[in-house]
């Protein structure tokens, strides 16, 4: 693809980043990477550490974890492949700042209606497991639902990746 919206679901370590990245350099368009993750821990600072080696030189990589929709906006643009990653830990910015993950789930979606370009967004799958026990627990599984479900319905390509494997939920349009 070298446009249009792809999101890319799935859960913790299923393949989910390096699939999306694939698709990127694939396309063969400039690549920019949206990363929404805090680096709040050693064992986070890692992780992230690990993304970024894995990523080549041919990455442009912009840190937004909670402007999302105004950096798409930005850099989003015909030539561009842009991968956020990920959806997941941005809502988790958004429901801890306090503000309202369905008014900046819509904003972020209106904005993503209008991107040219290739982008991809990652997010993770967390419904399928058990029911967290607090309350901000409940409300993110729920948030993040909603947020998976508003994104997918805009998306001409929705892929779940299990095991590293990929299976197209939602295929382009001819």
């Amino acid at each position: 693809m070298k446009s249009g919206m792809v999101l890319v679901l799935g859960g913790a370590r299923s393949g989910k980043s390096t699939f999306s990245e694939r698709l990127a350099t694939e396309s063969g368009l400039a690549r920019v990477y949206v990363a929404t993750a805090r680096p709040g821990d050693p064992e986070m600072r890692a992780r992230l550490k690990e993304h970024r080696l894995r990523r080549d030189a041919g990455w442009h990589t912009i840190e937004s974890p909670e402007q999302l929709e105004y950096t798409l906006t930005s850099e989003a643009g015909a030539g561009k492949a842009v991968v956020v990653d990920c959806l997941t830990l941005w809502l988790s910015n958004i429901i801890l700042s306090g503000a309202d993950t369905e008014l900046r789930g819509q904003a972020l979606c209106d904005a993503a209606r209008r991107l040219p370009g290739l982008v991809v967004f990652v997010s993770n799958e967390v419904g399928l497991g058990i029911v967290p026990e607090t309350p901000l627990g409940r409300k993110f599984r729920d948030a993040q639902g909603r947020l998976n479900q508003a994104v997918a319905a805009i998306a001409d390509r929705v892929v779940l990746i299990a095991a590293g494997l990929p299976l197209e939920l939602k295929v382009p349009s001819k």
